[in-house]
């Protein structure tokens, strides 16, 4: 059972660790199988070297030694987000491999997010049963893209991750629920192993696998986050999963509704999302992942702050939250343009 600091600290450590010496491995045996990044294959591809989708396999690989090395209780609801990452990161890599089509890798995304409640991991939200696992499915599918959306530049959705993780970690730590605790350390250190590889020049990219991967076990810790056991009410807490994965779900919404005005498919990759607008709007390509990940951070302290205040003053906060969001939004849409012959 773990229990203490001490116990979360070797989980950090051992998948960091691990996620750091097996990454020249992995990188290896991602070009032996052809499992790469070929620039110029894609308008959006503008990456100069050929570079191995090998996120996915550094990031679970990782998470596997540090699960093996601690040997923590299993619950029936733990084994549902392993099992349901592993299939999430079983079809990102046949993505990254083969280029699936969009209802195939919806239909993955489903499966692992039915897996999931199945596990017993599902919102309780509106407390009609057949409801609340729609609410789920949309959760964990849509953050599950969202961190794939937002994977458009070396280092930017690992460190969105790194945040979220740190987080989790903290309030499950507060909430008494050390299962969930563990996870999100051990997620915390394959993170930081991992983007030891992905900051600029990068030397593997995350691909499907390795962002399906953090948007599914991100989700699925917002899911099974219980406030309630650290006597916080559910009125109080229950948009907090929210504004701490702000970023990418902004992010997301932004780029579908910019495509659906402009009727274009919205699964294709492309070139309109939030880092290249504040690219386009004069910031440099550094500036602008660190500007998205202090706008993470910042958002979950704010969740934190509000997490100590009344319900009528979080749920105000929420509100103007939702507000700058949307103004955002709007301030995107309006002084951006698709670059001339870029296709989505």
């Amino acid at each position: 059972m773990i229990s203490q600091l001490s116990d979360l600290f070797l989980l950090i450590l051992v998948s960091a660790s691990a996620a750091w010496i097996g990454g020249p491995f992995w990188i290896r045996l991602a070009r032996r199988f052809a499992l790469v990044d070929v620039p110029g294959s894609a308008p959006h591809k503008t990456h100069l070297r050929v570079t191995p989708l090998a996120g996915g396999l550094v990031l679970a690989s990782a998470l596997a030694l540090a699960y093996l090395v601690s040997r923590p209780e299993v619950s029936r609801g733990l084994v549902g987000i392993l099992v349901g990452t592993a299939v999430v990161v079983a079809g990102g890599l046949a993505d990254d491999r083969r280029s699936l089509p969009p209802t195939a890798k919806l239909g993955i995304q489903l499966v692992a997010g039915l897996i999931l409640i199945a596990g017993g991991v599902q919102v309780h939200f509106t407390r009609i049963p057949l409801l609340d696992i729609l609410v789920t499915l949309l959760w964990v599918v849509g953050l599950t893209n969202a961190f794939n959306f937002v994977d458009s530049m070396d280092g930017l959705a690992l460190g969105l991750a790194a945040v979220a993780a740190s987080f989790f970690l903290l309030v499950t730590i507060d909430a008494v629920q050390p299962e969930l605790a563990a996870l999100s350390a051990a997620l915390l250190g394959a993170v930081a192993g991992c983007l030891f590889y992905n900051i600029t020049p990068a030397k593997l990219f995350l691909g499907d696998s390795g962002s399906q991967l953090l948007g599914f076990l991100l989700a699925a810790l917002g899911i099974a986050y219980t406030p309630g056991q650290a006597g916080l009410p559910q009125a109080l807490t229950w948009f907090i999963p929210i504004v701490v994965l702000g970023v990418p779900i902004f992010d997301a919404t932004l780029v579908v509704v910019s495509r659906l005005r402009r009727r274009q498919p919205i699964y294709h990759a492309g070139l309109d999302h939030t880092y290249h607008r504040l690219v386009s709007l004069g910031l440099d390509s550094s500036r602008s992942v660190l500007g998205m990940q202090l706008a993470a951070l910042l958002l979950a302290l704010t969740a934190f702050v509000v997490m100590d205040t009344s319900v009528w003053a979080a749920n105000a906060v929420f509100v103007v939250l939702l507000g700058v969001g949307v103004g955002l939004l709007v301030f995107f849409e309006v002084r951006w343009a698709p670059p001339s012959g870029a296709r989505p």
